[in-house]
């Protein structure tokens, strides 16, 4: 009995415990009552205390969440400081150098470029040169005296005839709708203030992307949006009307994206405004489904005929695709598909899977899709192996945003570099991740108008304009250390990546670079060697069964980049 008595004690302490709160607001209630009676003034403590007793009373009777009913009032705070935290360790906890997707450090960059701010640093770098993550260029004694300070590359090949001349830093993909109207206009009037490229998203060419006269690159996803007929299909009149124009300066196939790999998204129609409905050539108010994959082809040459008829319908201006890189064997089909045929793509832009987007599957965001190191290595060796490289261009998408970082993409194979979220920093995003929500506090990814009137856009557009430049400059200084006067000129073997504390490796040591023609002369010495017996140019599907032919190989340590 002595106990049971004990037991319940503690129980009628536990209680009061839980319910201290609600117990406390039912008490400062009842007493500003009872001394309203000498003085009404008292029951201006009643403005305070009754709702807060009508929300204990309503947390301990619902039958929702297991935590407000035991702890009624109490746990709300718990959801507070849930809320505040992501503001608490971006603005107090979280160092220069930490911070995800993007650094502290990294933002300040950005936002310090774009405002024409000092962006030297003092007394040393904060970085761990001894850490398995840092790399470095290597520098020349003596350094080129004039480097390219605004680098271009020439797009388009001997099929195509509007040739395009491009910056090596363009603003990448993001759709009117995912983006406010005044977040693209800023950006396309940087672009058109700084000389470089704006990438539409697949979402369509919106008024917002022709008013300022920035270059445009059009990309078409699975949806067609904007040149789709009423079933969802690519309509080629719809195309040709606009890709003919002079903003469009080259067309991309979207087959996949960092982010998203593998999946086409919906757009709920309470977003379909009249206004995005018109851009998209879809009814308005009604879900909009952007499919997994294209309904114009299936294979890899029907792939290339598709992007040959796009060539055609646009007045001869380059074509690319996009992707994320996933089965090997079905990048080394399209170049198969290339040397059957004789079309070539004017280039591709990998991306990689750390690039951002408005909203994803966490699933497919962390764990589907190739990094871009990989990927970019990947797709170029596929053209090289082959013999392409000449006459296909290729550019890197994903988590760009400083001069390093266009050196070490340019370095590993590419042409040039797209940046979205850095752009989107130029123009004011503070990574406060709520583009999914429609509640950007930047008005940048908000179809909101009270919160888009916090972007104003001339104010923006100079500063996209401004971060392209300088860190074009920036890129110069790193060229011009190496002893080159183009990023061109870059190579694998200027990038040294540190192994743990006591070694580091050129990246070329590291991660296979195939040398030219090597898949068509030779390619069981490749390391490709069962992607390529794979490919075809007639399937996507792999040709061979990958698990007995997997199996049979070395059992041993591979080397990174083996795949």
């Amino acid at each position: 009995m002595a106990s049971d008595n004990g037991h319940a004690g503690c129980n009628g302490s536990d209680v009061v415990k839980r319910n201290i709160l609600f117990m406390a607001a039912a008490a400062l209630t009842l007493l500003c009552i009872v001394l309203a009676f000498s003085n009404a003034v008292w029951l201006l403590g009643c403005i305070i205390s009754v709702p807060f007793l009508i929300m204990g009373f309503y947390d301990y009777n619902q039958q929702q969440l297991t935590l407000t009913r035991n702890f009624p009032i109490a746990a709300r705070i718990r959801w507070l400081f849930y809320d505040l935290r992501p503001y608490l360790r971006s603005y107090i906890v979280v160092g220069e150098l930490e911070g995800k997707p993007f650094s502290l450090d990294a933002r300040n960059l950005v936002h310090a470029r774009a405002q024409g701010k000092r962006d030297t640093h003092p007394f040393g770098t904060e970085r761990d040169t001894d850490s398995g993550e840092y790399e470095w260029m290597s520098h020349s004694i003596v350094p080129a005296a004039h480097p390219e300070e605004d680098p271009r590359i020439t797009v388009g090949g001997e099929q195509c005839s509007q040739p395009y001349n491009a910056s090596v830093l363009n603003i990448s993909a993001m759709s009117f709708g995912a983006l406010s109207a005044n977040a693209i206009a800023a950006l396309n009037k940087g672009a058109q203030l700084g000389n470089f490229y704006h990438d539409t998203g697949e979402g369509g060419i919106s008024s917002y992307h022709l008013q300022h006269g920035g270059d445009l690159v059009w990309e078409i996803g699975s949806g067609y949006f904007g040149c789709r007929d009423g079933n969802g299909h690519f309509d080629a009149g719809l195309f040709q009307e606009q890709a003919s124009s002079d903003a469009v300066k080259m067309t991309e196939i979207k087959l996949s994206q960092g982010a998203k790999p593998g999946h086409g998204g919906l757009l709920p129609g309470a977003k379909v405004t009249e206004e995005i409905a018109a851009v998209r050539k879809i009814p308005v108010h009604q879900d909009c489904l952007s499919p997994r994959a294209h309904s114009a082809f299936s294979t890899p040459i029907e792939l290339l005929e598709f992007a040959a008829r796009m060539r055609e319908l646009s007045g001869g201006k380059p074509v690319g695709i996009k992707l994320c890189v996933g089965h090997i064997h079905e990048v080394l089909a399209i170049m198969k598909a290339m040397l059957k045929t004789g079309i070539y793509l004017d280039y591709i832009v990998v991306d990689g899977a750390e690039g951002g987007t408005g909203a994803a599957p966490l699933e497919l965001s962390d764990f589907v899709g190739m990094p871009l190191t990989e990927g970019l290595i990947t797709v170029r060796n596929a053209l090289v192996g082959t013999g392409l490289r000449d006459k296909v261009k290729l550019a890197a998408s994903g988590k760009v945003y400083s001069g390093a970082g266009l050196a070490r993409n340019l370095a590993i194979g590419a042409d040039w570099c797209n940046a979205a979220r850095a752009f989107m920093f130029s123009i004011g995003c503070i990574q406060a991740q709520r583009c999914h929500t429609g509640t950007c506090p930047t008005g940048i990814t908000t179809q909101d108008p009270g919160r888009q009137r916090g972007l104003v856009v001339d104010v923006q557009a100079e500063r996209a304009a401004r971060f392209h430049q300088k860190t074009l400059l920036a890129l110069s200084d790193i060229v011009a250390a190496a002893g080159l006067t183009h990023p061109c000129d870059l190579q694998p073997h200027h990038l040294v990546h540190r192994i743990g504390a006591t070694d580091s490796k050129m990246i070329d040591r590291i991660y296979r670079f195939l040398p030219e023609n090597s898949l068509i002369e030779a390619p069981d010495d490749t390391h490709y060697s069962q992607w390529w017996h794979a490919a075809s140019a007639e399937s996507f599907k792999a040709q061979v069964d990958m698990v007995p032919l997997r199996a049979k190989s070395n059992h041993g340590e591979q080397p990174k980049g083996s795949l």
